[in-house]
């Protein structure tokens, strides 16, 4: 394996490059104090937010919407996501993306993404209509999240003039499943990979193996479990935390890289 060390991540094939860490906005309890976290994170380093059109029922993309006016939009590269069930026309889809914009009070997302595979329409299909948002600028790139490997196939050659750039995934040092296959197949193909749930809610805190390496690096649990994802080529974590603390805890997986036998070590478990 080659460690990253590089705290900046590209984006898929484009030249534009985000940091390692970004911010998730799943199940938000307080906004108010959630925005001063944000604020401070998009003022220290961190520039990319993710959010989706079921977060809140539309609520926390408003949220997104208030973190903009305050650190402008030019700081931030913003990812949503559609539920599938948009994805049965084209009409339908651009309706969609433009109630997203709506609440985010933007013109365009940096990143669209399909938040999960629609079961009842073809791949190609759904993709084809999903193009819809870069072709009518809604926005700059698209992706997809929870997609498998053959379905992300079918994903990638079925655009005509956008690419997909990211898959979104559910991605922690406790839970390695796209080792076995999706993380090689878009480290290949010249994919982003999203992690989400990276911290498992907390569960990495308790796990004494991390603690144990931790200790080594005068580190937290939380900082190693973050540092062994992005220490993976085309991973970028995306935790949420709405607490001062944590962020810092948070940014302090950055700016260091966990040495290659202790990455095998947790590789392996």
């Amino acid at each position: 394996m080659l460690i990253d060390f590089n705290d900046k991540r590209q984006i898929g094939k484009t030249k534009e490059s985000i940091s390692v860490i970004g911010l998730g906005t799943w199940a938000v309890r307080d906004y108010k104090k959630a925005l001063r976290t944000f604020v401070y994170a998009l003022t220290h380093g961190i520039d990319n937010i993710d959010t989706a059109e079921m977060y809140g029922n539309g609520e926390t993309e408003k949220f997104v919407g208030e973190v903009v006016k305050e650190v402008g939009r030019d700081n931030i590269f913003i990812t949503t996501k559609m539920l599938p069930d948009h994805l049965t026309s084209k009409d339908n889809v651009l309706t969609a993306a433009k109630m997203n914009l709506r609440r985010l009070n933007i013109d365009c997302v940096d990143l669209f993404l399909i938040h999960w595979p629609n079961r009842s329409i073809p791949i190609e299909v759904q993709v084809k209509n999903f193009e819809i948002v870069y072709l009518e600028g809604c926005a700059r790139y698209i992706g997809v999240s929870n997609f498998s490997v053959k379905e992300l196939e079918m994903a990638l050659f079925s655009t005509k003039k956008a690419e997909i750039v990211v898959n979104q995934v559910h991605y922690s040092v406790l839970n390695k499943q796209i080792e076995r296959d999706l993380l090689p197949y878009c480290i290949e193909q010249e994919i982003t990979i999203q992690a989400y749930s990276p911290l498992e809610r907390g569960k990495v805190k308790n796990n004494s193996l991390l603690e144990r390496i931790g200790k080594k690096y005068g580190k937290s649990p939380v900082q190693v479990a973050l540092n062994y994802l992005i220490s993976h080529p085309r991973v970028i974590a995306i935790p949420k935390t709405e607490e001062l603390n944590h962020l810092t805890e948070i940014m302090g997986s950055m700016g260091w890289r966990l040495k290659l036998e202790d990455i095998k070590l947790l590789g392996g478990v």
